[in-house]
């Protein structure tokens, strides 16, 4: 082999390993422990579904996938992480509710943009929620709710778990019923619930961190904001059913910050998909009553951007204004 040839060898086997070398890199992925911020207290249906989600997502990466609780600011406080401080390495992901894209329609200098600075990776599920009072509670349904709300206008105050959550549907709910109703936020459905059992507040506006507490006779359910009746609580009625013409459906899945590398994205999406569907996932949600909502990373752009629209709508409709 003559010296030229030498070299040309040399450069195709450089070259080769040039190009692979961001493959191996990628086939490395994960080499440690995931975060996943979940911007709610512990104890809510939406912190106890990730941790589930996250446990069986770990068995699949071979690494841990750890819930990191953010609670505060409306639900917000990991996209704004996310898009502030997070590296797009696929070591830092957050569970993307409604106030990601609310939030910024509500401000005058938004802090993030939610389709230029996350990287939407997989929808998982829906929230069931609805409306639930003290078992000692004269109301039997809304329809008592509203005739008491009307003899006595602005003397009820209901929980939500932060604020421009619930009280958003609960809010168009009073201009369905012609009422007035008073607002308090906590931070995430525990304190919630726990400042409706000490008597705090009338009512707890809340999605399904109740089901287990309805059950038991701890709470007892007013209405739901589905579409269809929740299946382990067939008695209740939705809204609709009621006579009010308002709905309350939301989904929810995970994301990173802007400029995450395809094929980690992929890595993290394929492991959370087989987690949703596994069965011990499924009996977490089952719980809740939460929908599996699924949708693959290109669809789950292209809703995030139409959910994007739509809150901007409400947000207008409404007149919300961050506090």
């Amino acid at each position: 082999m003559d010296g030229s040839v030498g070299r040309r060898a040399l450069l195709a086997v450089s070259s080769a390993a040039l190009v692979a070398r961001p493959a191996l890199a990628q086939s490395r992925y994960p080499d440690r422990p995931i975060r996943v911020l979940v911007p709610w207290t512990p104890g809510g249906a939406t912190d106890i579904q990730m941790r589930s989600v996250c446990d069986q997502a770990s068995k699949r990466l071979g690494q841990p996938v750890i819930v990191e609780n953010k609670p505060g600011a409306s639900g917000t406080l990991g996209a704004l992480y996310l898009a502030r401080e997070a590296r797009p390495d696929g070591y830092t992901l957050g569970q993307m509710p409604n106030g990601t894209f609310r939030m910024p329609a509500m401000t005058e200098r938004p802090q993030w943009d939610p389709m230029r600075d996350f990287s939407w990776i997989i929808r998982l599920v829906g929230y069931m929620g609805g409306v639930v009072v003290r078992p000692d509670s004269p109301w039997r349904d809304m329809r008592d709710v509203v005739a008491y709300a009307r003899a006595n206008p602005g003397k009820i105050s209901y929980g939500t778990p932060g604020a421009n959550t619930t009280d958003v549907q609960m809010t168009r709910f009073a201009r369905v019923a012609g009422i007035e109703w008073v607002p308090v936020p906590f931070r995430g459905a525990a304190p919630n619930l726990q400042a409706l059992l000490s008597g705090d507040i009338h009512f707890s506006a809340e999605t399904s961190a109740w089901a287990d507490m309805a059950l038991e006779g701890r709470v007892r359910v007013l209405g739901v904001w589905m579409t269809e009746r929740a299946a382990r609580f067939p008695d209740v009625a939705t809204f609709r059913e009621q006579g009010f013409d308002v709905l309350g459906e939301s989904t929810y899945g995970i994301a990173g910050p802007r400029g995450m590398d395809p094929g980690v994205v992929r890595v993290i999406h394929d492991a959370f998909k087989e987690a949703l569907y596994d069965p011990a996932h499924l009996a977490t949600i089952a719980r809740f009553d939460m929908p599996v909502r699924y949708l693959g990373t290109e669809d789950y752009a292209t809703a995030a951007m139409l959910q994007n629209e739509e809150e901007k709508r409400t947000v207008q409709e409404l007149g919300l204004r961050a506090s």
